[in-house]
């Protein structure tokens, strides 16, 4: 639910129409010919014309694909999880040891493997966390809290701008960004209609959302689908991270981040008004599925926080409310429907993707074929964070992981002695995660943002100006955290 507050945007309806026309056109008839040329041409050139020594057909294979699905995410032709099940279809019929390849193509990829990715223990660990987030707004605990936590920050203004910047952040934590966002601006849009249209209050609180929206989801595994993409990376690389050990990295840093935004906020846009009152609308009874969502959801992050006490993985503490729920009816068939799957098989197109370049043995002939041993750690590692922070500002968060994070596994692994001195190896993966979400330049970049941009009280420019300086600070005290406080061991 967008806020309603009317946007202040010229263009008119047929404009933005002919728009959007204008762009299928050239997406249709020219990036995705070029798409396709550029694809065909990898994958019929000959092996000699490559100069990589020991390539065979089946890596060649994987690299056409791999450029297929670069640029398809890249110029979003079709939605990014659409390519991701194209990917991984075209994996199994070009690659795999079920489809059209013979013993003289090279090391082919086990058909079970590629197929595998659909049911990766982090795509459970996402599930489980969509079901409890679904479960939470349905019974309407996410507005109970959001209530609770606010009234903590009284009435000032500028202690309400910190009130929704923190709320909002551990809310990201375990819910979809995008839906927090959608609710907190809700909440916000009677208190923003009554304030005067003089001064900077309402730009400062309107970009509240989508800034601890986007920071936020950096403190969990489920709070952001790089994080995922990551983990599943550094798993396959032997570098298995608990959700607690995730937690007590990134929420001192999501917090240090969030205070920064704040003072940020307050020193680019000034507040005027002496007192501000939040009505949020809670339910007046609690039913039965609320006491049941009540009770799992603290314990199931007790569970996630404590894993290294309980042994138990927190892939399968993910499944415990999805089966909680169904067996007690909280979550239903109908449920289903708001599950976004979209971004299951998004993530799952990467992992599809990072399997094919290690077992096809692609990744190691690039990786032989670059002099990467004589690359500096810092510069491939911030140089890693500037190229995912770019990509990240015009496509997908979650399309520019999938496309990065395979590949720069390998490289990582490779250089896990270089890279000891920066965190050791995986440090590079988690820096490249942070980097992602740290990307809210423009409207186009998340979709909190673009919920931000809707109510027409945020400007594009404020947004860059906003936007910059986060990712300048983030990026180096995210450097400073996997410099001093490594996650993975060295």
């Amino acid at each position: 639910m967008i806020p309603d507050i009317a946007p202040t945007g010229s263009h008119s309806i047929s404009s933005i129409n002919s728009l959007m026309k204008s762009n299928f056109n050239i997406k249709l008839y020219v990036l995705l010919p070029l798409t396709l040329i550029v694809s065909a041409i990898l994958w019929f050139l000959p092996l000699e014309c490559f100069g990589i020594e020991g390539l065979t057909e089946l890596q060649q294979r994987t690299m056409a694909v791999f450029a297929f699905a670069a640029l398809m995410w890249l110029f979003e032709i079709i939605a990014p999880w659409a390519t991701s099940v194209t990917t991984i279809v075209i994996l199994l019929f070009a690659v795999s040891d079920k489809g059209f390849v013979s013993p003289d193509d090279g090391v082919a990829v086990g058909y079970r493997e590629i197929l595998s990715s659909f049911a990766d223990p982090v795509i459970m660990l996402f599930l489980g966390g969509f079901v409890l987030a679904i479960c939470a707004n349905k019974v309407g605990i996410d507005k109970y809290l959001a209530r609770t936590m606010l009234r903590v920050f009284g009435t000032r203004p500028h202690f309400i701008l910190l009130g929704l910047l923190l709320v909002n952040g551990v809310f990201s934590m375990f819910m979809s960004n995008t839906a927090t966002a959608a609710m907190m601006l809700a909440f916000l849009a009677p208190m923003l209609a009554k304030m005067p249209e003089q001064g900077n209050g309402r730009v400062a609180l309107a970009l509240a959302i989508p800034i601890a929206a986007n920071i936020g989801g950096l403190g969990t595994p489920i709070g952001t689908p790089p994080n995922a993409i990551a983990l599943g990376q550094l798993a396959k690389m032997g570098c298995d991270i608990g959700f607690g050990t995730w937690m007590t990295h990134m929420v001192p840093y999501v917090l240090v981040m969030l205070l920064i935004s704040w003072g940020l906020l307050l020193l680019l846009y000034p507040m005027n008004n002496d007192s501000m009152t939040l009505e949020i609308e809670v339910p007046k009874t609690f039913s039965r599925d609320f006491w049941i969502v009540a009770v799992v959801f603290p314990v199931t992050i007790i569970l996630w926080l404590t894993g290294k006490l309980t042994h138990i993985d927190s892939n399968i503490v993910a499944l415990i409310p999805f089966a909680v729920f169904a067996i007690t009816g909280v979550f239903t068939s109908s449920d289903f429907g708001k599950v976004d799957w979209h971004i299951l098989w998004m993530v799952a197109g990467g992992f599809a993707l990072g399997t094919s370049l290690n077992q096809t043995g692609l990744a190691d002939t690039l990786v032989r074929s670059i002099p990467f041993a004589s690359w500096s750690a810092w510069v491939l590692i911030l140089g890693a964070g500037m190229l995912i922070y770019l990509l990240s500002t015009f496509i997908s968060n979650s399309s520019a992981a999938s496309l990065l994070m395979p590949m720069l596994a390998v490289i990582d692994t490779s250089m896990a002695d270089k890279m000891s001195v920066l965190g050791g190896s995986g440090s590079l993966l988690i820096y490249v995660a942070i980097c992602c979400s740290l990307a809210m330049t423009l409207p186009i970049s998340t979709p909190p943002n673009a919920i931000a941009c809707a109510t027409g009280l945020v400007k594009t420019k404020d947004m860059v100006k906003v936007g910059v300086a986060i990712g300048i600070v983030g990026a180096l005290v995210g450097f400073l955290m996997i410099k001093l406080f490594p996650m993975v061991p060295a």
